[in-house]
């Protein structure tokens, strides 16, 4: 008897991999087919890289703090917050691949399966952050041949923190997911709260300089987790650990996943409220 209970855990426990195997795998696939989406991923990091960065070098030069050991040039600094926009960004896509596929149906064939609505949109979590590292470090390559060269040891000690600033990221996507009703309004999203979101961080420039010229930008950008999540991936690629960076996107994440899983709950979420949510 106990033989039979624990053959049924095992398979129990591989059907739970299979059902994050072909998600993940489903999100890589559309990932390959939508070689733009990749293009466009990396062309707005060196965008900024390659023009901006050049041109604010003499304007916007970075003196000595943590994690730089000595003076910087500008687009060592952007660096970290170009890889953080690009998780960003990648997490709005996977926002709005969330809302394509409640148009279509496939979301309600997600929802209804026997798995937790918890384990389905952790899986789909899941997914968008292995597409996301596969962006960044392309971008991080192409940043090599730029003469951005962090420790060769960064581009492993920066893993950990790409995983978890992309599942914060992810999961604000989700949440968003839940509030969009058409694929129309992602436009406004873009508007109202990516762009803000990057601009309004560490990421293009220190926060010192920033309270310089504002002291309520600088408040702002001091209550925006996009910051530690750049601060989180800035310290990384160096070698080092940030611990408050590290708090306050770890609680982020399970704050932003949190509201997603109860607004995709058709008993007491949004997606109910609405109408759009699968029965189950």
């Amino acid at each position: 008897m106990s033989g039979f209970v624990a053959e049924g855990g095992r398979r129990g426990a591989g059907g739970w991999l299979v059902c994050l195997g072909g998600i993940v795998w489903r999100e890589a696939l559309r990932f390959v087919h939508q070689k733009e989406r990749f293009l466009s991923a990396l062309v707005r990091p060196l965008v900024w890289l390659f023009i901006f960065a050049a041109g604010f070098r003499a304007v916007l030069g970075v003196s000595i703090e943590p994690p730089y050991q000595t003076y910087v040039l500008y687009e060592v600094y952007v660096t970290p917050g170009l890889v953080a926009m690009i998780q960003l960004f990648n997490g709005m896509q996977s926002s709005l691949s969330m809302v394509y596929d409640r148009e279509t149906g496939t979301m309600r064939t997600l929802l209804v399966s026997p798995y937790p609505r918890w384990f389905l949109l952790s899986s789909k979590l899941t997914a968008g952050v292995v597409v996301s590292l596969f962006q960044v470090y392309a971008f991080l390559a192409i940043a090599w041949f730029w003469e951005i060269r962090p420790p060769v040891i960064g581009y492993l000690t920066v893993l950990p923190a790409l995983v978890l600033s992309g599942l914060m990221l992810g999961a604000l996507g989700l949440v968003l997911s839940s509030l969009i009703r058409q694929l129309e309004n992602f436009a406004g999203v873009m508007n109202f709260v990516i762009f803000p979101m990057f601009f309004a961080s560490s990421a293009l420039y220190p926060l010192w300089r920033v309270r310089e010229g504002s002291v309520l930008l600088y408040d702002i950008c001091r209550f925006n987790p996009f910051t530690y999540a750049v601060d989180l991936i800035r310290f990384a690629l160096y070698g080092q650990f940030n611990p408050f960076a590290f708090a306050v996107v770890a609680g982020t994440t399970v704050v932003f996943l949190a509201v997603a899983i109860l607004a995709y709950d058709p008993s007491r979420g949004l997606m109910m409220r609405r109408g759009g949510g699968a029965g189950g």
